[in-house]
């Protein structure tokens, strides 16, 4: 189960840096040729290494970056429409995975412990 949470939470943090990314690049820019708002993939790299190590620490305060995330999905779902918001949707289901599964291996190897 941990190994589950474990590459599940690997899996929802490299598609949601690539949906980032290719969302302000390619997909549905604000500009033409991107934006520079194809920073905001920048953050998500920080906790990559932490969770391939299987650092606890890391697991415990991803949740919080990957909300800020589904913040943004929220608000660009409800307040564009066309492709940006299917895109929005998108980071919303990976940005709840990402909490989801970040959780779940917090919780699972806790309880190990005991």
């Amino acid at each position: 189960m941990r190994a589950a949470f474990h590459w599940a939470a690997v899996a929802a943090l490299i598609a949601l840096t690539a949906l980032c990314l290719g969302w302000e690049w390619l997909l549905a820019p604000l500009r033409p040729g991107g934006s520079t708002l194809m920073l905001k993939c920048l953050p998500l790299l920080a906790p990559l290494f932490g969770l391939l190590r299987e650092r606890l620490f890391t697991y415990r305060w991803t949740p919080m970056l990957a909300l800020a995330y589904f913040t943004e999905g929220v608000v660009r779902a409800w307040s564009e429409v066309g492709t940006v918001r299917a895109l929005a949707l998108a980071e919303i289901v990976l940005a709840l995975a990402l909490f989801a599964a970040c959780l779940g291996y917090v919780f699972v190897r806790t309880r190990l412990r005991r």
